[in-house]
């Protein structure tokens, strides 16, 4: 999704009212290996498609100083403009949840607002849970650092990068929200959770956000019997990634 920020008003606290307004959008979602919506709206013969409503129609949201959406204030008029059954609606409207817009639109990497002095070297932590369905779900603390902060084209760039790994905490809670299936117990799991921020200090906009989560899981079944000894045991692999990308474009 390609859509502009208008900051509207700010208040005595440094939030801001901001109004989000979709200019392109771009959907694919694949079950069973095949496409089951492909949507560009930029294509014409995608014109007709529920989903090239949202484009032009606008939401506004609050956001702190530290990144984080509090709250959606009005999404009224968008979700009407794609009201029905369809599936292509259906679709359109998951994407103007309170929830929805309210990840979008965070950035994740910011560091909370009494830390607002940084200097390179410091990091901070936050925590982040995802759902694998019937492999459960985890919970990873994200560990911050402030790489760099150099000169670059007449502006101050700061690098944060992220690493991140899993961790017990919330894992209560996430049990008693959702039963998590045994099913994980059966696998050797590995995963890679990184991230990157770029934030353009001169203007105070965010240049590019990246985190990306890779994690696989492997389960080997040794061959039972004499008969299949000379056999390749049975292995079984799955794997899921979660990525999250925000890049400023102009």
């Amino acid at each position: 999704m390609t859509f502009t920020q208008q900051i509207q008003s700010t208040d005595e606290k440094g939030n801001a009212v901001a109004k989000i307004t979709i200019k392109s959008l771009k959907h694919l979602s694949i079950i069973r290996d095949n496409p089951a919506m492909d949507f560009d709206s930029s294509r014409e013969k995608d014109q007709n498609n529920a989903l090239a409503k949202l484009i032009g129609q606008s939401y506004t949201i609050e956001i702190t100083p530290a990144g984080s959406v509090t709250k959606v204030i009005d999404a009224n008029q968008a979700q009407e403009a794609v009201k029905g059954t369809s599936p292509a609606t259906k679709t359109a409207l998951a994407m103007l949840t309170d929830d929805a817009i309210i990840e979008r639109h965070t950035i994740p990497a910011m560091p909370a607002k009494d830390k607002n002095k940084l200097r390179k070297g410091d990091n901070w932590n936050s925590l982040k849970s995802f759902s694998f369905g019937l492999m459960g779900s985890k919970t990873y603390q994200r560990t911050y650092t402030l790489k760099d902060v150099a000169d670059k084209d007449n502006r101050r760039i700061a690098l944060v990068e992220m690493k991140a790994g899993p961790t017990t905490e919330m894992a209560e809670k996430l049990h008693k929200e959702k039963e998590i299936g045994d099913f994980s117990k059966m696998f050797e799991n590995t995963e890679t959770y990184t991230g990157r921020l770029e934030v353009d200090l001169t203007a105070g906009k965010i240049e590019k956000c990246v985190e990306t989560l890779e994690s696989e899981w492997i389960a080997v079944e040794p061959m039972a019997g004499e008969i299949n000894k000379e056999k390749e045991p049975a292995v079984l692999t799955m794997t899921a990634n979660r990525l999250y990308s925000l890049e400023k474009t102009d």
